[in-house]
């Protein structure tokens, strides 16, 4: 899959072992929402044996991930997810990985999908948060917004989170977090200095250093 990743973005086509790291070894059924080539939905099928389908809008991209899941859907997400494509499917594990902020109303998307979920199963999700340090340094000092090809500021977002936000959409969704997980940077850009930010993320300035929030969530029976 090397050389079929350098034709895309790489931050669409990269590993997530931060994610696989939050995927229960007795998952049996998975939903990858934004599946992109197939990486980590194959590395999930590698790993627990599960039934994997996936979702992706580019065609490009979907046909490679027929390759390694069991089933793949191209389209709008949004739109797969209120049809019929999945009426006959549940899932104990479906994945957003930083897919919401590209969608046009992640909200009902997030909320449809939680239909789906088995009973004892669990959303996850991974999300930029806009309050990250680059942002406000770029308003404040420069005056503009930091427009790029990748991480928080991709041009290709849509919607913007932070914590508060991202909350109240699971709310809304009729999903309860039971897991956080934050990935802590200084800068927008990869760069060894990065690992030392998680040493000093002291509560009051955390969210600050906050670049992707992983989250876990089930369904929460009180709704």
């Amino acid at each position: 899959m090397g050389s079929t990743s350098a034709n895309f973005n790489p931050s669409y086509v990269s590993d997530r072992p931060d994610i696989e790291r939050l995927i229960d070894s007795n998952t049996k059924s998975v939903l990858d929402v934004g599946c992109s080539i197939g990486k980590l939905g194959g590395a999930i099928k590698k790993k627990t044996g599960a039934y994997v389908i996936g979702i992706e809008i580019s065609e490009k991209m979907g046909k490679i991930a027929k390759l390694h899941l069991d089933d793949v859907f191209i389209g709008d997400a949004t739109n797969i997810l209120l049809g019929d494509k999945l009426k006959k499917h549940t899932f104990d594990t479906i994945i957003f990985a930083d897919i919401l902020e590209h969608i046009i109303d992640p909200w009902t998307t997030l909320k449809s999908a939680t239909q789906l979920l088995t009973k004892d199963g669990y959303i996850i999700v991974s999300i930029p948060n806009v309050r990250f340090i680059a942002t406000i340094f770029n308003l404040i000092f420069k005056g503009s917004w930091p427009y790029r090809t990748r991480g928080i500021h991709d041009k290709t977002h849509l919607r913007f989170f932070t914590f508060n936000n991202i909350n109240n959409m699971f709310n809304k969704a009729g999903l309860k977090i039971i897991k956080i997980k934050r990935n802590y940077r200084f800068i927008d850009k990869p760069h060894p200095i990065n690992n030392l930010a998680k040493y000093i993320a002291l509560p009051i300035i955390k969210e600050f250093l906050t670049y992707q929030y992983l989250l876990v969530g089930n369904r929460d029976n009180l709704k």
